[in-house]
């Protein structure tokens, strides 16, 4: 029985330009001791085999950390066991993954081999009306997120001013004096990881993560998304003092930083706005809009309020495309789900698992 929550990210994020990566930062081939892409379309198993991995390496006591799909997160894109130098990982569009050191580090898994090929060929014309469909939900959900965006940029532009700097860097200063001591040792090391995606079921936040990993989480409130300038100052100062951290990008900016881990001192930084609240009690909480010039704040409200709703409605537009194309998504499981020779997939993944934890 699960007591401990699941370390869970998302590698891929519906971002105002399309998909985005992050798929390069999963493990570090050179250390790694194996990495397992899977190929296969839809419905042969590939979720259901890193999830039967995952669940075999935490009965045996071992750490995982659980990739989320972007498009849906109730399904797995990858699987990492540290302990083991080991990942398993979804190598199909959007997220493709090729080796860097085939045979040495990566090799792959052909789920598409426990498909029914000759029954698929009976259901062609279905399938590829299916696939259509899908593509043109995700179009119009990435147009309505650049939108969204871009009102986005415009409120930042407005508020992000040297005197908000001067503020925010002000508070690191303070922040990293009282929480962050210096171990004497090389700098700390950066990864990042997307805590949060725009998903079919809205703007979802996997703050279980972060009380995962850390028992001190301040919370940002930051309807506007002033953070990245705090936690960029914070950041900096943490790798300084020898502590590696976890950069988590905005989905709807994934050049600015969203969220901040440092799992070293047990420390979290995570954004709150209207919409995606932090449940829990926090050690801390910063109002990042109280750090904003105040008479801009005044004399722009009712823009403000505006630009808040209008990017909120788009915002709502792209989910419902993301939740269609989910629901043709699935049906296209449907459609292959009949014609997948799951015992084997499950045999595969316990072969897998096997020989894995026999390095134990």
């Amino acid at each position: 029985m699960q007591t401990e929550p699941q370390v869970r990210f998302f590698l891929g994020a519906n971002s105002p330009s399309g998909f985005y990566s992050l798929y390069d930062q999963l493990i570090d081939p050179v250390q790694a001791r194996e990495i397992l892409i899977l190929k296969g379309g839809p419905g042969c198993g590939k979720s259901s085999l890193m999830r039967r991995v995952g669940q075999a390496a935490e009965k045996k006591g071992l750490d995982v950390e659980y990739i989320d799909c972007s498009g849906d997160p109730d399904s797995l894109d990858a699987v990492v066991i540290p302990q083991l130098r080991t990942a398993i990982v979804d190598g199909t569009a959007p997220h493709v993954v090729e080796p860097k050191y085939p045979g040495a580090v990566e090799r792959y898994v052909n789920l598409g081999d426990c498909y029914d090929k000759p029954a698929l060929e009976q259901i062609k014309p279905e399938i590829i009306s299916c696939m259509e469909g899908y593509q043109d939900c995700y179009a119009r959900a990435y147009r309505c997120l650049a939108a969204s965006a871009q009102i986005g940029e415009d409120v930042r532009a407005l508020l992000d001013t040297p005197y908000l700097e001067a503020k925010t860097a002000k508070r690191a200063r303070g922040i990293l004096s009282r929480e962050v001591k210096k171990t004497g040792g090389e700098p700390g090391r950066a990864t990042q990881r997307f805590l949060g995606g725009v998903t079919w079921r809205g703007l979802l936040c996997r703050f279980d993560t972060a009380d995962a990993l850390c028992k001190r989480v301040y919370e940002l409130s930051d309807s506007y998304g002033l953070a990245h300038s705090l936690l960029t100052h914070l950041a900096a100062g943490a790798m300084a003092a020898g502590h590696d951290v976890i950069l988590c990008p905005s989905p709807m900016a994934p050049d600015r930083l969203e969220h901040l881990l440092i799992p070293a001192l047990s420390l979290a930084f995570v954004s709150t706005r209207p919409g995606l609240s932090y449940e829990r009690r926090p050690y801390r909480r910063i109002r990042l809009e109280g750090m904003a010039d105040p008479e801009l704040l005044h004399r722009n409200k009712a823009r403000l309020k505006f630009s808040c709703k209008v990017s909120a409605a788009l915002m709502e537009e792209a989910v419902e495309s993301l939740a269609q194309a989910k629901a043709m998504h699935d049906a296209l499981e449907q459609l292959y789900n009949p014609h997948v020779d799951f015992p084997r997939v499950y045999q595969t993944a316990d072969r897998i698992a096997q020989r894995l934890l026999s390095q134990i």
